[in-house]
């Protein structure tokens, strides 16, 4: 009788899975390591960016707003590479920050790199251009803790590298439209391009005084309606309106001298404070020296001109002169302000920085000749006040120089400076020097 062999499945003993089992908790634990690494290191990684880029941004900023303070003076670009530095500095000692604190030591200068270009594409490089106005603070390599990195690189060569990230900052002026306009108003051309046929440095009148000839007819003074009489123009003359106006808009001129009112609010720019404004509100300029005597206007010559002690005013690149003499001017308050500024130290007791360059209207006066009157707006100018007035008298007139760029208070505009008026610091997207954008601004 023939025997039937039956088939079994071959099965292992549990003494033989025993190796299988001690292999798979091997591989998992390694998975579970390697996503803790991405999970807290990822993480670290993404915070300290953050934190890095944010103190970038601010060294960058501090750096292009000391620039515009310094421009002028001497040593422009250590003491806008100073600014930036401190400023960073200050951001890593910030609660939060001691592992950035820790990766600068007492090196930031070696941590960070300032540079500074004339223009928003570069070329970059320090010390920079004498004309440089923009700021770029670069931190190449932040080598960061790591908590499982090392063990994810033991994995060989193709690993994820340093344990470091990297920040770049851009920062540098843009036009806006100011919110903090003197009431005043200038006559530009409107047949030619910006600056409506004004040159920087000119001397120009800026309020007219009694009994003297006004471009918008008489009566006027080139004074503008912002709100209820000699009050309001006091206060904005001092600095404390807040009235906003762009090109396009139409501001309305107000009849009347307003001597009294004016002289109090802008001789508060000087330290000089006859009237209900105080020190605390309104403090003076960082500079507050002028020429003595007074330039005045005399109207009887033809044509009507500005005199220091009976010789013509002549303007040429900012300087001032008259028969000979070399007057206080904006380029001796600009090398002044920029040296106080770089120093600490020289300036007018708890001065501000430019209180006295006022923000004023460009109107396009064509067809204007009579009392109120509306006026078209071209643009808006920076003027540096030459000297204080005369205390409220009849004969004051407001002189000042045409310059080409001032400190604005509205929002930045989309695109780099490359013209005249209130200019706002602001970030701007960085680029390589080749005009590639970065990836890391």
């Amino acid at each position: 009788m023939m025997n039937i062999r039956i088939q079994r499945p071959f099965t292992s003993t549990p003494r033989r899975q025993e190796g299988s089992v001690s292999v798979l908790m091997v591989i998992a634990l390694a998975a579970i390591l390697m996503m803790a690494a991405l999970a807290l290191d990822g993480g670290h990684i993404l915070l300290n960016k953050a934190r890095l880029q944010n103190a970038v941004d601010a060294a960058a900023l501090s750096g292009a707003k000391t620039l515009s303070e310094v421009t002028g003076g001497v040593n422009v670009a250590s003491t806008t590479r100073t600014a930036a530095l401190n400023t960073l500095t200050q951001n890593a000692n910030a609660t939060g920050n001691n592992e950035l604190a820790t990766a600068i030591g007492g090196s930031v200068g070696t941590f960070a790199v300032v540079e500074l270009a004339s223009t928003i594409g570069g070329p970059f490089a320090y010390p920079g251009p004498t004309n440089a106005k923009y700021v770029r603070v670069s931190v190449p390599s932040y080598r960061l803790t790591g908590f499982f990195w090392n063990f994810v690189q033991s994995f060989g060569t193709g690993g994820p590298g340093n344990k470091a990230v990297a920040a770049i900052a851009t920062a540098g002026p843009s036009p806006t439209s100011p919110c903090d306009l003197a009431p005043l108003m200038i006559c530009g051309d409107p047949t030619k391009s910006s600056p409506f046929g004004f040159n920087f440095g000119d001397l120009q009148v800026l309020k007219t005084a009694a009994g003297n000839s006004s471009p918008i007819g008489p009566g006027n003074f080139q004074l503008l309606d912002f709100g209820s009489g000699g009050s309001t123009v006091r206060e904005d003359l001092a600095g404390g309106g807040k009235v906003c106006r762009n090109v396009g808009d139409n501001v309305q001129t107000a009849p009347g001298n307003k001597a009294g009112p004016t002289s109090q609010g802008m001789n508060t720019r000087f330290g000089i404070y006859n009237g209900p404004l105080n020190t605390s509100d309104y403090p003076s300029d960082l500079v507050t020296t002028s020429s003595s005597p007074a330039i005045t206007w005399n109207d009887k010559s033809t044509p009507p001109r500005a005199e220091y002690k009976g010789q013509p005013v002549t303007a040429s690149n900012g300087d001032l002169s008259a028969g000979g003499q070399a007057l206080l001017d904006y380029n001796d308050w600009l090398a002044s302000s920029a040296a106080c500024v770089a120093a600490g130290s020289g300036c007018q007791s708890n001065g501000v920085f430019e209180r006295r360059m006022l923000k004023v209207v460009i109107g396009d006066c064509t067809g204007k000749n009579s009392g109120s009157t509306s006026i078209p707006v071209l643009g808006f100018g920076c003027y540096f006040v030459v000297q204080p007035l005369d205390g409220g008298g009849q004969e004051s007139q407001i002189f000042g120089q045409f310059v080409r760029q001032c400190e604005g208070d509205n929002v930045p505009g989309p695109n780099p400076s490359g013209d005249f008026g209130p200019q706002i610091i602001q970030l701007y997207k960085t680029y390589t020097n080749s005009g590639t954008p970065s990836t890391d601004s």
